[in-house]
C-alpha cells in the first residue's frame, strides 16, 4: 500500500461567506498563510473587492489572486470564496465551493441570504467542518453533507426556542441527570 501524505491530498487554505458588502458572515482558514486577524480581514477585502464586478450568480467563477486559486459564487446577498494555493486542481477546488453553496441552500430551504444564514450560522459551521478537515477536503456532495449536518443538529442540540415542550423537558432533564452525576 503507497504512503499517505498530506501533501497529496487536495486542500484549502479558507473557505468564506462575505455579504454584499464585504463583511464577514462565517468565515474558516486553515492556513497560517494570514496569520493575524488585520491580515485576515485585508485578505477578504481584497478578494471581495477583486471579484465584486463579476457575474457568478448562475456558475462559479476562478481566478488567480496574490499567488491563490480563489472560486467564487455569488446567491442572492451572500459571496461564497473557497482559496486554495495555485498549485491545487481548479476543478476540485470549484467542485468544494459547488458542495458548500449546494449544501448551505438545502440547510437554509433554499432561503440563502445574509439574516437566514446569520440565524443558522451553526448550521453553516458544521457544513464547513463536514466538508473540510484541517485543510483537507473530505466530501462534496451536497446532499451527504447536509444529511449529516441535519443529523448533528437534530440531535438533541436544537436551541430551546425550536424544540417542542417535551423535547425542551427532555433536554433539561438530560442536562439535571447529568449535573446529578457529576
Amino acid at each position: 500500500m503507497g504512503e499517505f501524505s498530506k501533501e497529496s491530498c487536495p486542500s484549502v487554505k479558507s473557505i468564506l461567506i462575505l455579504d454584499s458588502e464585504g463583511k464577514r458572515v462565517a468565515v474558516k482558514y486553515f492556513s497560517d498563510d494570514w496569520s493575524t486577524n488585520a491580515s485576515k480581514l485585508t485578505f477578504e477585502k481584497s478578494v471581495f473587492t477583486k471579484t465584486l464586478k463579476t457575474n457568478a450568480r448562475s456558475e462559479a467563477e476562478i481566478t488567480l489572486f496574490d499567488g491563490y486559486i480563489v472560486v467564487y459564487k455569488f446567491v442572492q446577498d451572500l459571496h461564497f470564496f473557497v482559496v486554495a494555493g495555485d498549485d491545487e486542481n481548479e476543478l476540485i477546488i470549484a467542485n468544494v465551493l459547488q458542495g458548500f453553496s449546494d449544501s448551505v441552500g438545502l440547510l437554509l430551504r433554499g432561503d440563502v441570504e445574509k439574516r437566514t444564514a446569520l440565524e443558522n450560522l451553526d448550521l453553516i459551521l458544521l457544513c464547513i467542518d463536514e466538508i473540510i478537515d484541517g485543510g483537507i477536503i473530505l466530501e462534496t456532495d451536497a446532499n451527504i453533507i447536509a444529511g449529516k449536518v441535519a443529523t448533528n443538529a437534530a440531535d438533541g442540540s436544537a436551541p430551546f426556542s425550536e424544540q417542542t415542550i417535551s423535547q425542551a423537558l427532555a433536554t433539561a432533564r438530560e442536562h439535571l441527570a447529568r449535573s446529578l452525576l457529576k
